[in-house]
């Protein structure tokens, strides 16, 4: 179990390319699968936040969540499942916000757009918003 919360909680293996550690999570759900002792997947998601009280929000309490399904994935003996809302996510935002920006002040493929029907205005809305993000 500590190897596995390990994984789960290590920058390399998230889906979206932002740095955990350089933000804050405000939630965390852990979805574990396998013969494991729910006492031992407990303690060892409060020694996670213990130790890592500094990449957690303090103004919501119990913010990681975890689940346990006895009937292990086929060909495994446990698996972990993390869904963890994180601060860290602006690092992607700004980087798609610079490149579309980039792209925009060209009109790279701003043709496309406006032969459907779009307004230019629209994306500049969107930028907006994305800002306001």
């Amino acid at each position: 179990v500590p190897e596995l919360t390990a994984q789960m909680f290590d920058a390399r293996n998230m889906m979206a390319a932002s740095d955990p550690r350089h933000g804050r999570y405000l939630t965390v759900a852990t979805i574990f699968r396998g013969r494991l002792s729910t006492k031992e997947v407990e303690n060892q998601m409060l020694a996670v936040q213990q130790k890592n009280s500094s990449y957690f929000v303090e103004w919501i309490p119990n913010s990681v969540k975890t689940s346990l399904c006895d009937i292990p994935p086929v060909g495994l003996k446990m698996s972990g499942t993390f869904i963890g809302n994180s601060t860290a996510i602006q690092e992607l935002f700004k980087r798609v916000n610079e490149q579309f920006t980039a792209m925009f002040r060209r009109k790279a493929f701003m043709h496309w757009y406006t032969g459907e029907g779009m307004d230019e205005m629209e994306f500049t809305e969107a930028e907006f918003n994305m800002n306001d993000l």
